[in-house]
């Protein structure tokens, strides 16, 4: 069996059809998407329009939920520009979306962590801004009561695999479409990947066990970039082709 993994789309829909394509080559039983697919500056509406006819197991993300949980009036910069292209069918699909699944009765699919759709499971922040990974004690625990083999996550953008115990692993595959970010709560910190790549995962199932492959698809940027410059996000426009933020 043969699982392939997307995470944070954000609206890249460039990027999301250089992954789709790319994932022609390998053939993967099952495609699943482990949320938040639309917003930024970007394409919403288009991305939306492109995954809806592929149903595919798809859990909801922290910006996915700020897309219907809210007014408009409250919604952040990833929100609101990409609430305003969507339609009435996209809303309704995140609001169907389950914070958790199950697929092929042994891969356990979340965006975060199984109780936070907000928090990296992975890495912690540290007070001077940067990430670190977290000791392993706190990784376990977070995965207290999952028994599946195979569990999928993504959220922080950072493409890793964490083998826990009974001989169960984590995979993030990273992210499709946004390479990088800043924020300033609870401190002023950034991400970057210093590559523009559309990353994904390929998971295998073998006689050894479930087993990771990453894989980051080179793509023309540059329309994704002038869609975010000519809506006045100049930070996305240079993380989008970069993998850089300021």
């Amino acid at each position: 069996m043969k699982i392939a993994a997307l995470a944070d789309i954000h609206g890249n829909i460039d990027a999301l059809e250089a992954v789709l394509a790319d994932l022609e080559r390998h053939r993967p039983d099952t495609i699943v998407n482990l949320g938040d697919s639309l917003s930024s500056p970007l394409a919403a509406g288009e991305t939306a329009d492109r995954l809806l006819p592929m149903s595919l197991p798809t859990v909801r993300g922290n910006h996915d939920r700020c897309l219907v949980d809210r007014p408009e009036s409250e919604m952040g910069d990833w929100e609101a520009p990409a609430f305003r292209q969507l339609s009435a069918a996209h809303l309704q699909w995140i609001r169907d979306m389950p914070s958790a699944l199950v697929v092929e009765g042994e891969v356990y699919l979340c965006h975060a962590t199984p109780q936070k759709d907000d928090v990296m499971w992975t890495e912690e922040l540290l007070p001077s801004g940067h990430f670190a990974l977290k000791e392993q004690a706190e990784i376990e625990a977070l995965a207290e009561g999952i028994s599946y083999p195979l569990i999928l996550c993504g959220h922080s953008h950072i493409a890793r695999s964490v083998l826990l115990s009974g001989d169960r692993i984590l995979v993030n595959p990273g992210s499709v479409g946004c390479p990088g970010f800043t924020y300033h709560i609870p401190v002023d910190h950034k991400l970057e990947t210093a590559h523009p790549f559309a990353c994904y995962a390929i998971i295998e199932k073998t006689n050894a066990g479930w087993q990771p492959t990453f894989h980051q698809v080179r793509y023309d940027t540059s329309r994704m970039a002038a869609l975010a410059r000519n809506a006045g996000y100049e930070d996305w426009a240079r993380v989008i082709a970069t993998g850089r933020v300021e």
